[in-house]
């Protein structure tokens, strides 16, 4: 499926959490947030890993990654450097990128804010990093916030946290989300009518665990 203007509208007017019921998406830990909750993201992933306070591969990735995407930042653990405020932010959002995802504290968190690009981190610090050019790689696979992410995955974000999808599988993932998205509309007006639309929970409350067990077993066997 070829990434376009139109696939990224429709991607848009779905929710990353439609997504999170799909086998094969991937998730980052719920503390992964945006910094400002009207924030919404979605790209094709270009990476970057750095270590401690020495950010220099970081600002490599925003001088090559392309028009639109999301720079994903695996910060190796670390939670204490924040390697993005205002200026950093304000640099990526002049390249071009879509938004930014930091596995660690990002700050300027008012300044970015105000600019409204997307930026998503896990906390807030005012302790910040240096351009010391001594480790670091970019463009590569990385972790973030418990998601492995590769270089062109999607990478779709919201106030509840960000997913991560294969490029490969997002034609399914898509139409599977946009389908949720009309059925709820129905299911919103039926539970405001006091009505349950969808199958009796009182069949699967009465199921009996332990026959179902047994029967496992005895095909087993």
């Amino acid at each position: 499926m070829e990434w376009t203007p139109e696939l990224i509208n429709r991607i848009m007017k779905t929710d990353p959490a439609a997504y999170g019921h799909f086998p094969g998406v991937s998730f980052m830990m719920p503390r992964i947030k945006p910094l400002a909750p009207e924030m919404k993201v979605v790209g094709l992933a270009y990476t970057a890993r750095i270590l401690g306070k020495d950010s220099c591969a970081m600002y490599k990735a925003i001088q090559e990654a392309p028009q639109g995407a999301v720079l994903v930042i695996d910060r190796a653990g670390d939670e204490v450097y924040a390697c993005v405020g205002e200026m950093v932010a304000r640099s990526a959002k002049g390249r071009g990128l879509a938004g930014i995802v930091i596995d660690g504290p990002a700050t300027d968190s008012v300044w970015i804010g105000r600019m409204g690009f997307p930026v998503f981190c896990a906390g807030i610090s005012v302790a910040t990093t240096n351009v010391w050019g001594l480790s670091g790689q970019y463009n590569i696979p990385v972790n973030c916030g418990g998601a492995v992410v590769h270089p062109g995955d999607i990478v779709f974000g919201d106030a509840d946290g960000v997913i991560v999808m294969p490029m490969d599988h997002c034609k399914s993932y898509l139409e599977k989300a946009e389908a949720a998205a009309i059925r709820e509309v129905k299911m919103r007006k039926e539970f405001e009518a006091g009505r349950i639309p969808i199958k009796s929970v009182d069949s699967l409350m009465e199921t009996n665990m332990e026959q179902v067990v047994a029967d496992i077993r005895a095909r087993k066997d």
